[in-house]
């Protein structure tokens, strides 16, 4: 009866040691499957973000991170199902059961085209942003003001822009990042398109084993051999700036959802467009069914947010909000639906902004100076981000 006792007792209360902080990557080659690399950050709270082929991120629940270790690692299956049993209280052929639908569950992903550059796998349903993390989950790295039709004063913030850093500069903050655990960039301007070495910014991402996305005007994107080019240099996601009165605008994003790339789209609401919004949302959905973001121009207009949710719930289209969008002649503005904030709850905690000059701010928008990521310690700058975000 003791035994019987003490057997329920670790069955309802019993919870296993979390795996420490730390990080692993390698290359997995499965018979009759391509090769692909997985690169794992264990969080403090023994969560895990899982890299798979520096084109997605994924957010994984303590028992998931487990499971991604023991596959980075390239645990025997044989150990694998030990270690789970003993440290679960479950038997082998359960443990084994619930580790195979977990590599399932990522080839099913991995083999998925125009994959999302984040999902969460089996997180536990809590606040994302609201977790103690080690570093950032991605940087959004304005890499010039300059807009396509030319910056006019007052539009994007230059006076407080000291230069631009270089090409090798930019890689010695990717770089940085990448050491410091963060696994996803984001390339914003102005318009980043009009830098030369865009292309290369990517390629330089691709080969560190980052997740790269882009956020343009789209313009460029029309000329084929441009498209494809940041494809070939290792792009993973793209989110355009759609101009509905713009052909070219159209005509860049026709050619985008061709390709097996992830494509989202924003739109800035004003009252003079939103009655053309159920046209234009119609026309989108002629050339695929991208994620869309949306912005206003002003506090003012934060209600045409509402109505512009429902009409795309009604077209069976689905929200991005946490990515910013380029400084343009509108300077949009976003807001959380729930709360009408301004700020979204994730700057200075899953996500760093960094200016032209290599100035590292909590967000978009967000005037802190929280120091240079060219020249200050990775360290020091998280360390102001959280002071920051624990003063708010």
């Amino acid at each position: 009866m003791k035994e019987r006792i003490r057997t329920l007792w670790d069955r309802l209360f019993y919870r296993p040691e979390q795996l420490q902080p730390a990080s692993y990557q390698t290359t997995i080659t499965e018979e009759g499957q391509s090769p692909y690399r997985a690169h794992l950050r264990v969080e403090p709270n023994g969560m895990g973000i899982l890299i798979l082929n520096a084109k997605t991120v994924l957010h994984l629940n303590r028992t998931a991170t487990e499971f991604a270790r023991y596959l980075i690692q390239k645990t025997p299956e044989d150990q694998i199902a030990a270690e789970i049993e003993k440290r679960y209280r479950i038997t082998r052929d359960e443990a084994m059961a619930d580790y195979h639908k977990f590599v399932g569950q990522l080839d099913a992903l991995r083999l998925t085209p125009d994959l999302d550059p984040e999902i969460y796998l089996d997180i536990d349903r809590v606040d994302p942003h609201s977790q103690e993390m080690s570093a950032p989950l991605r940087l959004d790295c304005a890499l010039t003001y300059q807009t396509s039709g030319g910056a006019s004063d007052g539009v994007t913030p230059t006076d407080r822009i000291s230069r631009n850093l270089d090409t090798e500069e930019w890689k010695s903050i990717m770089q940085k990042a990448w050491d410091a655990d963060i696994p996803h960039v984001v390339f914003t301007g102005g318009e980043p398109t009009l830098r030369p070495d865009l292309a290369e910014l990517i390629q330089f991402g691709e080969n560190l084993g980052m997740v790269t996305g882009l956020i343009t005007d789209g313009l460029r994107l029309a000329e084929t051999d441009y498209l494809h080019h940041l494809l070939q240099s290792g792009l993973d996601h793209i989110m355009l700036i759609l101009d509905p009165s713009e052909s070219q605008s159209w005509e860049a994003l026709k050619d985008a959802l061709a390709e097996d790339i992830s494509v989202s789209v924003h739109l800035t609401l004003t009252p003079s467009n939103i009655a053309a919004l159920p046209k234009t949302l119609e026309r989108i959905l002629q050339y695929g069914k991208p994620q869309i973001s949306l912005s206003v121009e002003s506090r003012e207009s934060k209600d045409l947010l509402a109505t512009g949710q429902q009409l795309l719930t009604t077209n069976g289209l689905s929200l991005v909000w946490s990515l910013p969008v380029p400084y343009s002649a509108n300077n949009p503005v976003k807001f959380e639906l729930e709360n009408g904030h301004a700020e979204q709850s994730g700057a200075g905690i899953s996500w760093l902004y960094i200016e032209p000059d290599g100035d590292v701010l909590p967000g978009q928008g967000i005037n802190v100076v929280l120091g240079n990521f060219l020249n200050d310690p990775f360290g020091w700058i998280w360390s102001k981000a959280k002071e920051y975000t624990h003063s708010k």
